[in-house]
């Protein structure tokens, strides 16, 4: 990794962390800025430049070096969002007195409306799976708790017997960064984890996977990408023919709420968004029937 030079730097071993324990980044996301800290310091070496006395202007003419390289929109965001990272923590750590990142914006990005799934295709989609299979009940409860909660793959995969309060209706997700959030869980829901429970209770569970509530055949923990083939699987016996993912499921879950005029605001605590920015993207989903309602409601379109 270009990044392994820098870390005899003490200031760079100490972002790095950083980036680990206060936050609380996975090892890849951790890697790549570093990887997009690196590409900066080499530029600003060639320059002669430390990065604790790079100004405002010497990273304008970084970032647009990038762009004319031909680097995509997204991975120049990425980028400046870590070199914002970066300096946010040496100003923290007083190392400079003025963030030069301050002025700099990230390159608008499109934003790609999600794939969505209609409720008579996710019904299709749940009542394919054959509940003769020994890990049919299994199967069933992975996608109704997809829909119902509205969960990403890697919370679906983490969650544990003990976050399960199935009296009170409510599951305890750990979710980015490691924050946890109570979600409502259906009664459907509920009723195909405690079936697959009961089947869960004959299986042989390998050490260190026994409070992991979805297991495989031989008693470990799921991975993502066995979530990802279960949802291709059953899509495609239910001849759903959309491009879809376990994502899909908490699109949908997101959009379904708001076409039944869920709040925008709790959509976003169920989904564990920081920012209400994030959750938006549903509402442009949603246009159509906000378009209805105004044409229905607003007084000058009424008949005299």
């Amino acid at each position: 990794m270009n990044a392994d030079k820098y870390l005899e730097d003490p200031v760079i071993a100490q972002y790095k962390s950083y980036l680990m324990l206060e936050r609380s980044f996975s090892e890849n996301t951790e890697l790549s800025y570093l990887e997009d800290l690196s590409k900066l310091i080499d530029y600003l070496s060639d320059a002669h430049i430390s990065y604790l006395e790079a100004s405002s202007e010497v990273l304008q003419d970084f970032l647009i070096d990038i762009s004319e390289i031909g680097i995509a929109q997204r991975s120049q965001a990425r980028i400046i969002s870590g070199i914002k990272s970066f300096y946010k923590f040496l100003l923290a750590e007083n190392l400079i007195e003025i963030d030069p990142t301050e002025l700099i914006s990230s390159p608008k990005l499109p934003r790609h409306l999600p794939n969505v799934l209609t409720l008579d295709e996710i019904n299709a989609i749940i009542n394919s799976v054959d509940l003769s299979d020994p890990l049919g009940h299994r199967n069933r409860a992975i996608l109704e708790t997809l829909y119902s909660c509205g969960l990403r793959v890697s919370e679906l995969v983490n969650l544990k017997i003990s976050n399960l309060f199935l009296q009170e209706e409510y599951i305890s997700v750990v979710g980015k960064g490691n924050k946890q959030r109570l979600v409502p869980i259906s009664p459907k829901a509920i009723h195909e984890i405690q079936n697959w429970i009961k089947d869960r209770n004959h299986l042989v569970i390998e050490k260190g996977n026994e409070d992991f509530l979805f297991l495989n055949r031989r008693g470990k923990k799921l991975t993502r990408v066995m979530i990802f083939y279960i949802v291709k699987e059953h899509a495609e016996k239910a001849n759903v023919l959309k491009e879809i993912s376990p994502h899909t499921f908490r699109h949908s879950f997101a959009t379904h709420l708001l076409e039944g005029g869920a709040n925008l605001r709790a959509i976003q605590e169920m989904l564990g968004h920081e920012s209400i920015l994030t959750t938006e993207i549903y509402s442009h989903i949603d246009m159509q029937r906000l378009r209805e309602e105004v044409i229905q409601f607003h007084p000058r379109n009424r008949e005299e």
